[in-house]
């Protein structure tokens, strides 16, 4: 039997049969999930199912399975249930459970990261492939080969085509996700990067193409996405699919051009100023410490909130210094989880490291994440302080990529200015304190039985 008919077979009574599930979704290592019943779902039987690495409440039920693992399962299951493996709808969640989901992270910061995740999860994969392609050719030219040359060219159209129009896609899930209609916040996003806004002179100032970047597309958007609902309840039925869009487009589209894409400009300016005012002042020590607290981020799902940060780093300096740092908190959890292998006599537990490490090497956490270092407790918190470590130097080094969606050793090819060795030292040097941490003060045998119960 295939791995994913055996994870499904496993995993559907414990979430109380296929009627009980409404919709599911995957995305990179995770199954989602909407049930009618949120009784019925039987958590910690579903935590200790062999090829579950981990599971995480929220809004939707989310089953840590890991790279690929997480896709074949949600096909398998939509077979079995005859759902569509698309996008978690909230609005199918039951009631009760979602309003208790809610009311326990109901926190202003946590919400707001979430739906800024929300908007750029389903474009991670294009942001790596982008990213991969670009940072090849870019190794490429670096190397000495003839920028001129035709398949170099190609490369770097193929590659830099998405970051070139990301404000259009970014602004149609904005859109999507305060639940406006998907194509006018397409049209945010054009009005933020369309090169005809620079043949405008607007109160003795020419205007600007792409001012305020991935923030102002957002913020274009969201305005977008909110007047239409607005605009809706005023218009007859009759006349909705033609005067909603046209009021819509025509009232957002100028206050974008005077008020939202100036606004979008200041966010931007004051992030990237205060962040590399932050890492300036604070040197190694800022490093250390956005490095060290950036797995309990990634624990709960909000590290894809800071995605626009780094695009919006990308855009306007070309790099993002933030991406390097943060990224040797998969470095310490790497180096974590091989001390956990040399000390463990759990046959198990060995097994469980030698499936995620693989991944982890790569950039891909979670399954190092759900499999081993938090469930076991303390090797979570030396895999942090390991990461620290790691971060400093990469903070010291001023390290920047070119691309975001990967980390580990996926990240190497992304890395700006020929700093590759730096970046790579960095690793290393997480890896190794990750590892010295958990072997000397992380890990008891004894954590294993909690494990196993």
């Amino acid at each position: 039997m295939k791995k994913e008919k055996a994870i499904v077979r496993d995993i559907l009574p414990l979430l109380g049969g296929k009627d009980n599930i409404t919709s599911l979704a995957n995305c990179m290592t995770r199954l989602r999930l909407n049930v009618k019943n949120y009784e019925k779902v039987q958590l910690d039987e579903l935590r200790n199912t062999e090829n579950v690495l981990g599971v995480v409440e929220d809004e939707t039920l989310q089953i840590v399975l890991g790279p690929g693992t997480a896709y074949k399962v949600a096909t398998e299951l939509s077979k079995t249930t005859g759902l569509s493996a698309g996008d978690a709808e909230d609005d199918h969640v039951a009631e009760d459970t979602k309003a208790k989901v809610q009311q326990r992270n109901k926190t202003p910061i946590k919400n707001f990261l979430k739906r800024i995740g929300n908007i750029f999860i389903p474009l991670i994969p294009a942001l790596i492939a982008s990213g991969l392609i670009n940072g090849g050719a870019s190794f490429a030219e670096n190397a000495g080969v003839d920028p001129e040359t035709t398949w170099l060219q190609i490369l770097l159209v193929i590659g830099g085509g998405l970051f070139s129009f990301l404000s259009i896609l970014v602004g149609w899930n904005t859109a999507r996700e305060f639940g406006g209609t998907p194509a006018l916040g397409a049209i945010a996003g054009i009005l933020i990067i369309n090169p005809e806004l620079e043949q405008i002179t607007l109160f003795g100032e020419q205007l600007v193409a792409g001012q305020g970047g991935i923030f102002a597309a957002i913020l274009a958007a969201w305005v977008m996405a909110i007047f239409e609902k607005l605009v809706r309840k005023f218009v007859p039925g009759s006349l909705d699919v033609i005067l909603t869009p046209f009021i819509t487009v025509l009232v957002v589209g100028v206050a974008t051009i005077l008020v939202l894409q100036p606004i979008g400009g200041v966010i931007s300016m004051v992030i990237q100023t205060g962040i590399n005012g932050v890492l300036e002042i604070g040197g190694a020590f800022a490093g250390a410490v956005l490095a060290g607290t950036f797995l309990p981020l990634v624990m709960v799902g909000m590290h894809h909130g800071l995605t626009p940060i780094h695009l919006d780093f990308i855009e306007n300096l070309g790099n993002t210094p933030l991406l390097p740092i943060l990224a040797m908190a998969g470095g310490g959890q790497v180096g974590a989880a091989i001390a956990v292998y040399v000390k463990t006599k759990s046959q198990k537990l060995k097994n469980t490291v030698k499936g995620t490490l693989p991944v982890g090497f790569l950039g891909v956490g979670e399954p190092l994440l759900y499999g081993v270092t938090l469930p076991l407790g303390r090797p979570f918190i030396t895999a942090c302080l390991g990461s620290a470590v790691g971060g400093a130097f990469q903070a010291i080094m001023a390290t920047g990529a070119t691309g975001v969606g990967i980390s580990g050793l996926s990240l190497i090819p992304l890395i700006d200015d020929g700093q590759y060795l730096s970046y790579f030292i960095g690793l290393v040097i997480a890896y190794a304190f990750g590892f010295i941490f958990t072997y000397l003060f992380g890990f008891k045998e004894e954590m294993v039985q909690n494990l196993e119960k």
